[in-house]
């Protein structure tokens, strides 16, 4: 039987990010921008990891390994720059970082005590991911890259391999003065072979072990979004892969806060690219096509528990830290719609 709500509050370190737990349902997990939490199912924490100078976003669990995965970005753009002058206000000299994009894997059993160092204490490696690096540091952000957010781990769309692949999603700058943005990208890795890449990581010489290229590169047609995908998370009750967004501001677009992407489609090849196809469920924009949810959470952390239930966060912030009360829903994949239980 699942907690109607789990509620985690007075951290210090940021806006929650992204929430998972474990297979047997015996831990929650949480990042809060620049650290990783573990509780217990009724919100006690259990240990924390401290000391990421960079963004660390939407998280899943591995049922394959037993260890989080996460999107970890450092960056110098609005967000980055944000993350470490906040940083710096409590430290004697400055931290800076060089520009990488990391999925971040950390060794949660490990975890037993708060404030554990993620560069010391040997609970977290990270794998580099140039595909990112090259595309965001193409001229003009390529596709609109912003770095990274959404992940989670899902078979190929359409395919008789049973096996899951890690999905990573782009964070898409806003710009409404361009239409090379109208998609979300999403990146998928086969891991089986990732021990080979994976590597503590040092903030002060960063390094770039990862793979080359992704598995796959797919691209899905929503219209415009704030910053892309914040979290990523794919039911196998229904085959669908949930991607809560923040709403974007493009007029001819619905702005819807979350899309379904059907992954019992085949992708489709046009102009050289692979597209992932929408779920029809929710609402139909009639003008664009467009399909998706006004479900406003998701963003800051969804995770699919089967059976069509969901946990979702609601964060809030009070005068001087934020929090989350996790929610129980149920997905009825009828009408398309989230109901809170």
């Amino acid at each position: 039987m699942y907690k109607k709500s789990i509620k985690l509050g007075d951290i210090t370190t940021g806006h929650i990010q992204g929430i998972a737990t474990d297979k047997d349902r015996q831990y929650m997990y949480y990042s809060f921008t620049t650290c990783l939490i573990k509780t217990d199912m009724d919100g006690n924490i259990v240990g924390s990891v401290r000391g990421l100078a960079g963004h660390l976003g939407c998280i899943a669990y591995n049922y394959d390994d037993g260890r989080v995965y996460g999107s970890l970005e450092f960056k110098h753009d609005q967000i980055g720059t944000g993350i470490l002058k906040r940083i710096n206000q409590g430290s004697e000299s400055d931290v800076d970082v060089t520009d990488g994009f990391y999925v971040a894997i950390f060794d949660v059993e490990k975890i037993d005590r708060t404030d554990m160092d993620a560069e010391k204490d040997g609970v977290m490696t990270a794998v580099h991911l140039s595909e990112v690096l090259d595309d965001y540091t193409a001229e003009g952000h390529r596709h609109g890259c912003s770095g990274i957010d959404g992940i989670t781990f899902a078979p190929v769309a359409a395919s008789s391999d049973i096996r899951k692949y890690l999905y990573v999603a782009y964070g898409i700058y806003s710009d409404t003065d361009r239409d090379d943005n109208d998609c979300q990208v999403i990146l998928r890795y086969d891991i089986s072979d990732w021990q080979r890449f994976e590597k503590p990581l040092n903030q002060s010489a960063m390094h770039k072990s990862g793979p080359d290229k992704p598995d796959g590169k797919y691209f899905v047609y929503t219209g415009n979004t704030a910053y892309g995908i914040q979290n990523l998370e794919y039911d196998e009750t229904t085959g669908y892969m949930f991607a809560a967004v923040y709403r974007g501001e493009k007029e001819k677009f619905p702005n819807y806060p979350m899309f379904v992407i059907d992954m019992n489609k085949p992708s489709r090849c046009q102009q050289g690219a692979e597209y992932l196809s929408l779920a029809r469920t929710g609402i139909r924009d009639d003008a664009s096509g467009i399909w998706g949810m006004d479900f406003p959470y998701g963003a800051t952390g969804m995770i699919s528990l089967g059976d069509g239930l969901f946990y979702f966060s609601r964060d809030y912030v009070d005068e001087k830290s934020w929090g989350t009360d996790i929610g129980l829903y149920k997905f009825d994949a009828n009408n398309g719609i989230f109901e809170k239980i």
